[in-house]
């Protein structure tokens, strides 16, 4: 069931076109990714749900109830759309409670709800009197997390909350505030430039453009199916190659691979770095870098043509310069449509 929908919204500054068109649907109690380079337009959309600024054309529909048709919009504090910020946006002159706390101040229960927010987002209850300078960025970003929930949002908007921390702490942050959307039914929407947080976090991925949605789908269809070299370079490694297509197989630089296409003649297709195996067997290739990544290490490996692919391999057991080792591919290769 379609809980929020954008209808052809639109957005610009003066001559720039920050929106064009932007579509989409967001299922009840899901979450939702929104990824794209910077200037994608991410931050605009998520201001044009939130309240802040108004579209220029389009519609925003949110339980059934339009909240901005390009004619009119409900002001922001009467949304029921909670906002996460990067920094947190917390208030320094508040403790801890102050800040949960601000948006009921004039509940009779307010002191009650604060201790459940707090227990709910997993925060110490000793931290109850403490400045926001006292605490730790993952602690900033729980107490700004259960600000938000107080008012009991209908729809949660993250703005790259988790981008300041540390990456143990965003891994483990992430999966907290994932598993406390879920448990409390709360539709969520994440923009983000992190690919990796994006499918991990969301039911469905949206992938931003130049102010147009260029594809919606699961982290796996997106991550698997990519509609052009473009989206599937953003959203992981790639391997890209040319290729001739007959009888659903591919003719490319690492040999004979299957594909799910019935088409022929010239493409381009897609392998992930998964799917590669270095080793005795497979393509002769001659190792001329190694760039040492602890747990990853990126390989630059010359084919008998003089041709140099790029594949990223487990750091453990990582070839060494001047190598010669085998490349043999796993699995299907991805074909991109015509055009792409």
């Amino acid at each position: 069931m379609t809980y929020l929908r954008l209808e052809g919204l639109g957005r610009s500054y003066g001559a720039v076109r920050a929106l064009n068109g932007v579509s989409l649907e967001v299922a009840q109690g899901s979450r939702t990714a929104i990824v794209g380079p910077s200037g994608s337009g991410k931050t605009t959309l998520l201001r044009l749900i939130a309240g802040f600024e108004a579209p220029d054309a389009g519609r925003i529909t949110l339980a059934g109830d339009v909240l901005a048709d390009g004619r009119a919009a409900i002001p922001a504090h009467r949304r029921g759309v909670g906002v996460v910020m990067q920094d947190g946006a917390l208030f320094p002159h508040l403790d801890v409670a102050g800040n949960i706390g601000f948006g009921i101040a004039g509940e009779p229960d307010r002191a009650a709800r604060i201790a459940e927010l707090m227990a709910m987002v997993g925060l110490d209850p000793a931290l109850r009197t403490r400045k926001p300078d006292a605490l730790s960025g993952g602690q900033q970003q729980r107490v700004a997390l259960a600000r938000a929930l107080a008012r009991r949002p209908r729809l949660m908007l993250l703005d790259e909350p988790f981008s300041a921390l540390d990456t143990g702490l965003r891994a483990s942050t992430r999966k907290a505030v994932a598993d406390l959307l879920t448990a409390a039914g709360i539709t969520s929407i994440l923009v983000t430039h992190d690919q990796a947080e994006a499918l991990s976090f969301a039911d469905q991925v949206a992938v931003m453009g130049v102010g147009r949605l260029l594809q919606v789908g699961s982290p796996r269809a997106l991550y698997e199916r990519p509609l052009t070299p473009m989206i599937a370079s953003f959203l992981g490694d790639a391997m890209l190659l040319d290729a001739t297509l007959a009888a659903g197989r591919a003719e490319t630089l690492l040999g004979t691979l299957p594909v799910a296409c019935k088409r022929t003649g010239p493409a381009q297709v897609m392998l992930r770095p998964e799917q590669i195996r270095l080793g005795v067997e497979g393509v002769p290739a001659d190792v001329v870098e190694v760039e040492f990544g602890g747990g990853a290490c990126m390989i630059g490996l010359r084919l008998a043509g003089g041709q140099v692919l790029q594949v990223r391999q487990p750091g453990l057991g990582a070839p060494r310069l001047g190598e010669r080792v085998g490349i043999a591919v796993t699995g299907a290769a991805h074909v991109f449509p015509p055009g792409a």
